[in-house]
């Protein structure tokens, strides 16, 4: 049931999605995969449109180059555990949402634990190693992955289904092999793809629309495009291997 809180809380979105549709939404898991440009923004929304419960598991510390883009941190978090951070952020924002932050590096040894209580994985991470870490648990779990990557002025966005599409890992060969350095963006590409990656998760729970489920979509901010790209159906050796 929803409270008279609740109600006029999402009102502005329940004539869209019904009742049932908001009892659906707070009855969803998010694993949120970083809590950097990306997850501040699939953070901020989640939480704001009522989803019932999120996890965001990430390792960093607020840092002040991050204050260009990380919108969930202020001056008075530097040196802080990002995750703590934003659960108070978050708790101020939207208290009906149980927000489980860990502070911890994903690794293959732990990741299955948060992977297997989530409805839906967000990868909001900026590195490849991480990722594809992610990524096998995912396709291992069958949990849909909604993946996002930006850089400079341009941002990507997939959704990846196991047993639908190909894994992350198939679809970016090589990439985990490509130098290791800081993501060099302008501040509010992450903001723009991580509502793109939120959308994705909405359409996903509230089994709406169409996922980019076998495409991918490629966003220019210099010329204001979105290219949607079709993946070609081919045998996935690595998932194959799962």
């Amino acid at each position: 049931m929803l409270s008279a809180e609740e109600l006029e809380r999402y009102s502005r979105q329940i004539p869209l999605i019904g009742v049932e549709g908001q009892l659906r939404l707070k009855g969803s898991s998010i694993l949120v995969a970083g809590a950097g440009g990306l997850g501040s923004s699939v953070l901020y929304y989640l939480v704001a449109m009522g989803v019932g419960r999120v996890i965001v598991i990430d390792e960093g510390l607020v840092e002040l180059s991050n204050l260009q883009r990380q919108i969930l941190y202020t001056v008075d978090d530097l040196g802080k555990p990002k995750v703590v951070a934003a659960y108070h952020k978050l708790r101020k924002l939207n208290p009906n949402v149980d927000i489980v932050p860990v502070h911890a590096r994903i690794t293959e040894e732990t990741i299955d634990d948060y992977v297997s209580k989530a409805d839906v994985v967000v990868d909001a991470l900026d590195n490849w190693e991480t990722r594809f870490v992610l990524d096998k648990a995912c396709w291992r779990l069958g949990k849909p992955l909604v993946h996002a990557g930006v850089g400079e002025f341009y941002g990507q966005l997939t959704t990846i289904i196991p047993g639908k599409t190909p894994c992350l890992r198939c679809l970016f060969k090589g990439v985990e092999k490509a130098e290791k350095k800081p993501v060099i963006v302008m501040g509010h590409i992450p903001g723009l793809i991580g509502l793109l990656e939120v959308n994705e998760v909405v359409k996903i729970v509230l089994g709406i629309g169409e996922p980019l489920i076998n495409k991918i979509a490629l966003f220019n901010g210099k010329t204001n495009s979105l290219e949607i790209i079709e993946i070609k159906k081919f045998d996935c050796q690595v998932c194959l291997e799962q």
